[in-house]
This record gives structure tokens, sequence and C-alpha cells, in this order.
């Protein structure tokens, strides 16, 4: 069995920033991909991969793991660095991204690579198979866990609200849903685009437990999924972020929403990430 449990706050801060690393590096390699939302989202899957999630890399399929699903598919990369940090496949892999041949797509497809459980990127459907995997396990009396990560701007989707209507309706205790709320998605800001506001309450009214919590903050985020963990129904959990976070040039800039770094600007974001892990 493999909780993971290894790391303290400063070791998952850490492992945030390689991450990112990765995130930035990949990316670049394919010349394409999703940097911003990925790096905004580094803290949640080190805390998952590395603290909350019970899951297995040499046994990706084992019956008794919990069970995580990236609804906004497009920040793969920040999942498939996760993956191959926890040893799910080869780092090296990692620059395959969005080649010919990779199980590194640019959306992921499930059990390509290991430890992908679902196939998402087309928004507002992950939450329902996330329901669906929860659904299932409390039918089958498992005490498996449910999480799902929301784009702030993927909120926009009406299939999400029916999702969390079907969550409240079956009480799906063991589902923990986070929304990534850095207010920036490929158009501009959410709010400018298409307004989701009130969204704590809104979520309430559909029938989840809720908490706002600092999406960078590690201590933050396990302390969330532990209440969760013990809660009556399904969790929401709005993770206030900074589009990517981590690279000063990339943050709260909505460009590199869908834009790789350029030459240039890649080693300019790798020194800062590895000035901070010294």
């Amino acid at each position: 069995m493999g909780d993971a449990k290894g790391l303290d706050a400063d070791g998952l801060k850490r492992m945030a920033d390689r991450i990112r690393m990765h995130v930035i590096e990949m990316t670049s390699e394919a010349g394409s991909g999703h940097p911003g939302g990925s790096l905004s989202s580094a803290e949640l899957f080190a805390v998952l991969y590395f603290n909350v999630l019970r899951h297995d890399p040499k046994d990706p399929d084992w019956e008794g793991r919990d069970k995580f699903v990236l609804s906004k598919g497009h920040v793969a990369p920040g999942l498939y660095a996760a993956l191959a940090e926890a040893g799910y496949f080869p780092t090296e892999e990692l620059l395959t991204l969005r080649k010919m041949g990779s199980r590194l797509q640019g959306h992921p497809v499930r059990g390509k690579p290991p430890g992908v459980e679902m196939s998402t990127g087309s928004l507002g459907q992950g939450l329902s198979m996330a329901c669906g995997l929860a659904l299932a396990a409390k039918l089958d009396g498992k005490d498996t866990r449910i999480y799902c990560l929301l784009g702030d701007g993927e909120m926009q989707s009406g299939q999400n609200w029916e999702a969390m209507m079907l969550a409240s309706h079956y009480k799906l205790n063991n589902l923990t849903v986070f929304v990534d709320r850095n207010h920036l998605q490929i158009m501009g800001e959410t709010e400018e685009t298409l307004s989701i506001e009130p969204l704590a309450d809104k979520l309430r009214a559909f029938g989840l437990n809720v908490m706002s919590i600092d999406g960078h903050n590690v201590k933050k985020i396990i302390k969330a999924c532990t209440k969760a963990s013990s809660s009556s129904g399904p969790t929401a959990v709005i993770l206030n972020t900074i589009k990517g976070k981590g690279v000063s040039f990339m943050e709260n800039n909505a460009d590199f929403h869908g834009r790789a770094c350029k030459p240039d600007e890649k080693e300019k974001a790798l020194k800062e990430i590895r000035e901070r892990l010294q």
C-alpha cells in the first residue's frame, strides 16, 4: 500500500516547485501546453500524491486506492509531473509531452500513463465521472475516497451543477471537489467572461460543505482534506490561487494559460525556481 505520507510541509513545498520545474521544461520542449493552471495547482498535486492519497505506484490498479480525477484536463502537465515524481513512470518520459506516440498527450487518457484514472479535457465532465466513482465505492461498501479538481472557468459549465445535485442527493461524503480559483481563463478574467460569483454561496446552495483556503498553503490543504474526510456529505474546497504561481512574469498572466515559455523565458523561469530549491 502506498500512502506516500513521507513528506512534511517543507518537503511538500519543495515538491510543488519540482513539479513546476517539470511543467516549464515539458511544455517548453513540446512548444505548447497549459503551464499557467498547472503552476497554480502545484501545491495541490504535491499534497495529494505525497501526503493524502492512498495509492501505490507499483500497483496502479490496487483495489484499495483513492482516486483523483483531473476535470480540467488541460493542466495534464502538472498531473504528469506529480505521477512521475511519485514513481508511476520515469521522469525522463515527461519530455515526450504532446509528441507522436507518447503516452503523455495534451489531455489525460485513462491508464496512459499509469495513474491516470479518467480521460478528461472536455470541460465540465470530470465531476460527473468523480460522482460515479464515489457512488460506486459507497454501493460496494469501500472506504475509497474520490478527489476531483475543477478550474474556476470550468465552473461556467452547467454539467458541474447537475453533478453537484447528484452528489448532494446521494450524500457522497467520500467526494472532495477542489476548485482552482485563480480568476483567469483563456479569454481573460473569469468575472468578465462569465461571472461565477458568489461561488461559495452557490456551492452551499447545491448542498456541498464548503471551505475557502489559500491554495498555495500545503498545511491548509492537508487540513481541508482531513476535515472533508469526516464530513456527512460532499465537500467543495475553493483553492484561492495565483495563475502561473512561482514564476514572477507568469503570475496573473492569462497569456500563459495556453502558451509555453519561449527559450529565454524558460531559462528565466527555471532560474527562479532553482533559486528557491537551493
